[in-house]
């Protein structure tokens, strides 16, 4: 595809309420850069080992002591930079999946890092200096983790800050996580560590580090839940950046008015020419005004574009917002229901009908959960005995939380005695320490059955209940507890946007005025 024709694509695109995702990518990475986010979560994930590890016995005794850096005077050794580094690096991995799958960001993850220097482009988004390595960046990055998580520490000792028990319940799971796949791969956590960390790792120094980051995270989130927002504040928050939050529907044509590419005699692509390309769209401007003309006489703006081969009929409800053509006109606060127009799109069209606006109004909810999983282990989807085999163990699974509704039912019965049967029982590792709490979640935010439990008319605080789920991460058994109504869901977003910015701001002044210096161990980092 040639430059030219990839960009008009992508203007198309644009203009339909497509983000590219180099755009929002940059938007997110500046915001990002903006803020400390310290724990990404890549790290404390169970590493998956596909194939047989190659090990590496060496003592790695210079790698294992020389000082990588020093931080407001703190020592550390390779290793504990190694494991901020891969935080950073697999974190940014994770943020950026899609921009990198689609050739919008230069960074090569299958490539040595050190031998990978960043385009102006990639620099921008990042906050960098064009020519850096990428390997120099994920160092720089995770020296300033380093540093900001060591200060913020620091501040809660100092402010006497008690870490509530969830964090040592999470560090007590995840470590027993990693020495179950361990286990698993007939090899010891420090084995299993070094396979993907290096051969500086160890139990101890990950474990120590796991702990802090989650530390860190705890005393963050204290801090965001201490803030609260009158209902004047939202209100005001909300009208600033009203089409963040806006919900819209609307129906429109889009008329492709793009010349065609050719092909000349030894196969190669041959872009349009200006009097080709000047043509087309003014073929697609009278097509889109035909259009236009045919639907305010009362005809169908669907089957009004089915007439021509380069007209497509798009029908939003509860669109949201994106910077483009369309959605400008779209989400501009004097559209009236009903209004139409034919909008200009680079080499094309809109015929575009606007019918509402609104915002999220329905109050969102809190419950608490127990989840029984469906154990999928050993099984082969390719045996005649599958089906069968996995539904005796989905019984096993829903007898399970049988047993645990009935067990929570025999005792006090109360919201705090399901908390604690949650913490102790569920399998749900992102509410297992929380008392199976999910607060504030929106329609559509779970499964469909979890969902539609929910969120049912009829659901009053105290209902307890049992439903089935899946996605392509479980099978199990939800023991559900209805606690009750909460925000309506456009105060939920934009309180959480105000809290973001003070956290934001908040985290801003542990990332000032560190003395940070490289010793001579940071070659070992990576």
């Amino acid at each position: 595809m040639s430059a030219s024709r990839e960009k008009k694509n992508r203007q198309e695109l644009a203009g339909s309420g497509w983000s590219d995702p180099r755009t929002a990518r940059e938007a997110q990475q500046r915001k990002e850069q903006k803020r400390s986010s310290i724990l990404y979560g890549a790290i404390a994930a169970v590493f998956v080992v596909v194939a047989v590890i190659t090990l590496v016995w060496k003592s790695n005794i210079i790698q294992k002591t020389a000082t990588a850096a020093v931080i407001d005077g703190e020592k550390y050794t390779a290793a504990d930079v190694t494991f901020f580094y891969q935080n950073v690096y697999r974190g940014f991995i994770n943020e950026n999946y899609y921009a990198l799958a689609l050739g919008y960001m230069g960074l090569d993850p299958q490539a040595p890092l050190a031998g990978q220097t960043m385009t102006e482009a990639d620099a921008a988004i990042v906050g960098a200096a064009a020519g850096d390595s990428w390997e120099d960046y994920f160092v720089g990055q995770a020296l300033e983790q380093m540093a900001a998580v060591q200060a913020a520490l620091a501040d809660a000792k100092a402010n006497n800050f008690v870490y509530p028990d969830s964090v040592q319940a999470q560090y007590e799971a995840q470590m027993a996580s990693l020495q179950a796949s361990a286990q698993a791969s007939g090899i010891s956590l420090t084995q299993y560590l070094r396979s993907s960390l290096g051969g500086t790792m160890t139990e101890k120094i990950y474990g120590e580090h796991l702990l802090h980051l989650l530390q860190y995270s705890a005393y963050e989130q204290a801090y965001k839940d201490g803030l609260t927002y009158t209902d004047e504040e939202l209100e005001a928050a909300y009208k600033e950046k009203q089409n963040t939050y806006d919900k819209a529907d609307y129906e429109y044509v889009l008329v492709n008015g793009t010349a065609a590419t050719t092909t000349d005699a030894d196969g190669n692509t041959v872009d349009p020419t200006e009097e080709e390309e000047e043509a087309a769209k003014a073929a697609a401007k009278e097509i889109a005004d035909e259009i236009y003309a045919a639907y305010q006489e009362g005809k169908d703006l669907k089957t009004l574009a089915d007439d021509y081969d380069n007209a497509n009929y798009t029908n939003v409800e509860a669109g949201t917002y994106a910077s483009s053509t369309l959605m400008d006109w779209v989400f501009d606060g004097a559209r009236t229901s009903g209004e139409d127009a034919v909008l200009e799109n680079d080499s094309s069209y809109y015929v575009v009908v606007f019918h509402n606006r609104t915002r999220d109004e329905y109050n969102t909810v809190a419950v608490r959960h127990i989840l029984a999983t469906v154990d999928e282990s050993g099984l082969d989807e390719e045996s005649e005995t599958y089906e069968s085999e996995l539904q005796a163990r989905k019984d096993a699974a829903k007898a399970k939380a049988e047993e645990l509704l009935a067990k929570w039912q025999s005792g006090e019965a109360t919201e705090d005695a399901f908390a604690a049967l949650a913490n102790a029982e569920s399998q749900d590792g992102g509410s297992n320490t929380t008392g199976g709490l999910y607060s504030q979640f929106p329609q559509g935010q779970m499964v469909p059955e979890f969902n539609d439990w929910c969120f049912d008319a009829a659901r009053k605080p105290g209902d307890t209940g049992i439903v089935y789920g899946e996605s392509a991460n479980y099978k199990g058994y939800h023991v559900m507890y209805f606690v009750g109504q909460d925000l309506p869901y456009w105060k939920v977003q934009v309180s959480t946007t105000l809290k973001d910015a003070a956290a934001a701001e908040w985290s801003e002044q542990f990332t000032k005025d560190h003395a940070i210096d490289q010793g001579s161990g940071i070659k070992y980092v990576g």
